[in-house]
């Protein structure tokens, strides 16, 4: 077994001005992190294959410019309010907000998405690195104002990033406002098992440890429905190949062009559960034999396919990205959750704290 320990260089300067670094994580188990303080972004992720073969298996850019000059959060901390909010309103107290609403949206419908124009992704954190025995990780820390995007309330923030001696990368999450407020923070890492430049996720094997799903919009705001996924494409209970069945003619595959959708988990409290750490679901890649099994303590996955990737976008050394690169497993409440009070809520009250843990479990088959 190897021995944990950390390294600590310079990353650039982001287009706010702000100097970011990078941390080089090293696990007791093998798996190498490169996170940076650059909204908790994860630069690189080594992990081994059937035969031990190292790769790095996560989307991303070689320093902030890229994540600066537009991308679909690659491997960001999200927040204070992940995935989207209908039309960027809500009211909380009786008092109505208005989010900033970008045209995000297919057809240009506006909404707010994690977090607004300069969300949580978009700051560097204060940030401690740490060797706890056989783990290492770090610690980032900053404070979000009061009115940050049109969102009500300071909130002090910690999100801790550790790597375990058996190649567990865990996510813990702490939030405490000093008004009401939604939180709903997640992680947006893109996996591809084949690394970075190796094409579609088509033939990754996923799992969803869910009976139902939560239908959208044309702006893909949940409509309210939870509907049953038994007999449809978004059946992946057993396990099936993503590619399978994400070009069917299914009005809610053609809204995001595949995969961009919320999964109740069966054992979350919004499907009745008991909650704590459940299994979320899970990726393998029949090729190399890299697997991934997602435990968290939030109610829902909204998986995103990267059905709006193209070649004309350049991640690391250069490399072009291509249709369906990577796929994101984003633990979290259901979208729109301040605007459906039939939901599980999202708003967290002055002085309580907001605590939620995701564990990325890595192994090889």
């Amino acid at each position: 077994m190897a021995v944990a320990s950390f390294e600590v260089m310079e990353f650039g300067v982001t287009k706010y001005g702000e100097k970011a670094k990078k941390f080089i994580l090293k696990g007791a188990g093998g798996v190498v992190l490169e996170v940076s303080d650059y909204g908790g972004k994860v630069v690189r992720l080594f992990t081994p294959d059937r035969d031990g073969a190292m790769k790095d298996v996560v989307v991303g850019f070689d320093d902030p410019s890229g994540w600066d000059n537009g991308d679909p959060y690659w491997g960001c901390i999200i927040g204070r309010y992940g995935n989207r909010i209908a039309a960027g309103k809500f009211t909380l107290n009786g008092v109505d907000y208005q989010l900033p609403a970008l045209n995000n949206a297919p057809g240009g419908i506006g909404c707010n998405l994690h977090g607004g124009a300069r969300g949580w992704d978009a700051y560097v954190w204060d940030s401690e690195p740490f060797i706890d025995a056989d783990d290492v990780g770090v610690v980032f820390k900053r404070v979000s104002a009061d009115g940050e995007e049109g969102f009500p309330g300071k909130v002090e923030v910690c999100v801790k990033y550790t790597l375990t001696k058996d190649n567990v990368w865990r996510v813990d999450y702490e939030a405490v406002p000093d008004k009401d407020t939604p939180i709903n923070m997640t992680q947006h890492v893109y996996f591809n098992f084949k690394g970075e430049s190796g094409g579609t996720i088509e033939d990754h094997i996923m799992t969803i440890a869910a009976s139902k799903v939560t239908p959208t919009d044309a702006g893909q705001i949940p409509t309210g429905e939870i509907a049953d996924v038994a007999g449809t494409a978004f059946d992946f209970r057993d396990g099936m190949r993503i590619g399978e069945r994400i070009n069917e003619p299914d009005p809610q595959l053609e809204i995001g062009k595949g995969y961009d959708h919320n999964w109740v988990l069966d054992e979350g409290v919004m499907a009745g559960g008991k909650g704590g750490l459940i299994k979320a679901g899970g990726l393998y890649c029949p090729l190399n034999g890299r697997s991934v099994e997602v435990w968290t303590t939030e109610p829902c996955l909204q998986v995103y396919t990267a059905n709006w990737a193209s070649y004309d976008q350049k991640a690391k050394g250069g490399e072009h990205l291509s249709f369906r690169c990577g796929v994101a497993l984003e633990t979290q409440h259901a979208p729109d959750s301040p605007n459906k009070p039939q939901w599980p809520t999202t708003i967290v009250k002055a002085g309580e704290k907001y605590s939620s843990t995701t564990e990325f479990r890595f192994g090889a088959k």
